[in-house]
């Protein structure tokens, strides 16, 4: 039997690709408790039901810059033989209409609060930004370098740049 999952842990599994809020193949299925492949293969046989942007492949380089971040699998290594989808809130919802169980009903709804979560925190983030743009035109610069550090705290984190390999490498010829 499953344990419940919280919309905390849930909120932990969205990731920001393409300007979206997403949750991968993977981790869904996990949460649904079906194999990832059996899960795609639902989604291939009602792809009318999911548009781009309901879900979407990712990209090779968005693959890698995720596998910097989380545990996901090295295509063709043992593990995936596809890139992973990317499925948008609509996406999650639709997937609940295609995996018709309990578990995907009982996880489906907590997975809406965690998106909604998500957005109250978007919204949140952009309202002090507004705020803060009213009070650094009302007071004078000696206040600049908090205004600056905020903002600073406020910024998405910047995406790392593609790291040096680690490990031998034999001398180029010449």
């Amino acid at each position: 039997m499953m344990h419940a999952i919280t919309t905390g842990e849930i909120r932990n599994l969205i990731y920001h690709i393409r300007g979206k809020a997403v949750m991968l193949d993977s981790d869904l299925a996990g949460l649904y408790q079906v194999e990832t492949g059996r899960m795609n293969e639902a989604v291939r046989r009602n792809s009318k039901r999911f548009p781009e942007d309901f879900m979407f492949q990712l990209t090779e380089e968005e693959a890698e810059h995720l596998r910097s971040q989380i545990a996901i699998s090295k295509i063709g290594r043992g593990g995936r033989r596809y890139l992973p989808y990317a499925f948008t809130e609509q996406g999650v919802t639709m997937l609940s209409c295609v995996l018709n169980s309990d578990v995907a009903i009982e996880v489906n709804i907590n997975i809406m609060r965690a998106f909604v979560q998500v957005k109250r925190l978007g919204m949140t983030i952009l309202d002090i930004r507004r705020k803060l743009d009213g009070m650094e035109k009302k007071y004078d610069h000696q206040f600049k370098v908090v205004f600056d550090a905020i903002r600073q705290f406020l910024a998405p984190p910047p995406v790392p740049a593609k790291k040096a390999k680690i490990g031998f490498a034999p001398p180029e010829k010449k």
